[in-house]
């Protein structure tokens, strides 16, 4: 079957832009994207969802056969050739996981959960750590994991065609009243996801700490923690979710 060549495939719409005089903002622009999907396109990270294969093609001055080879054509090509071009597109676009990303997030993540463990060995110390905060720090750490390893850097095609409001993903279920999933604001979710929850797993056992060393530690200040835990992990999903969809 034919592989994809994903660098080829970069450079070659990195040069069509190019020719065409459009910056990658424009590019991104008139196929409603973010410019950060075409500048991962053009260095090699990723490739288009097949909903916008034809879309990009007309914007570039090429058909979509030569924009998947990586080069202009003198001829057709088979309908064979053809049938592995949709295979290598398919195989190559869908299924993407947040461990195959180079970026800084994993050792990030990495260090607001060492940081967040000893602050909460510290409320451990002190007689602060409760159930409600250990529960909070799990929460959050799982849902950390959860957007920095495991998640789809790109939702399937039928997100943006059907404009839907609800987010699946195995066990995991999402839904934020008002904003529907595309992958125009899908980084962005991601992005406020992962800061929400780096964040605030050390800021929840220092603000337990904080609470303690004042004497206001009470049930109350229990049920405040429960508050911010999911004000940290859905309002700024929300608040960017809404903004660029």
């Amino acid at each position: 079957m034919y592989e994809l060549n994903k660098t080829q495939f970069g450079a070659f719409v990195a040069a069509l832009r190019k020719a065409q005089g459009m910056t990658q903002r424009e590019l991104a622009q008139r196929l409603q994207i973010s410019d950060k999907a075409v500048s991962k396109w053009e260095t090699g990270v990723s490739i288009p969802d097949t909903a916008l294969l034809v879309p990009l093609a007309e914007a570039l001055g090429v058909t979509v056969t030569e924009l998947l080879r990586g080069k202009r054509l003198d001829k057709s090509i088979t309908p064979e050739e053809a049938e592995d071009l949709v295979q290598a597109v398919i195989s190559c676009g869908e299924g993407q996981r947040a461990w195959q990303e180079r970026s800084l997030w994993k050792p990030g993540y990495g260090l607001a959960l060492a940081a967040g463990a000893v602050l909460a060995w510290l409320n451990w110390r002190q007689g602060l750590l409760t159930e409600s905060l250990a529960a909070c720090m799990a929460v959050t750490a799982a849902f950390g994991a959860y957007f920095t390893f495991f998640a789809q850097l790109r939702l399937p095609g039928y997100y943006d065609r059907n404009a839907i409001g609800a987010f699946s993903d195995g066990p995991v279920r999402m839904n934020l009243p008002g904003v529907r999933f595309t992958n125009r604001n899908w980084p962005h979710i991601l992005k406020a996801a992962r800061l929400g929850t780096a964040a605030a797993l050390p800021a929840l056992p220092l603000l337990t700490l904080a609470l303690g060393a004042l004497g206001l530690w009470t049930v109350w200040a229990e049920k405040l923690l429960v508050f911010i835990t999911l004000a940290a992990l859905f309002v700024p999903m929300y608040i960017t979710g809404w903004k660029h969809q």
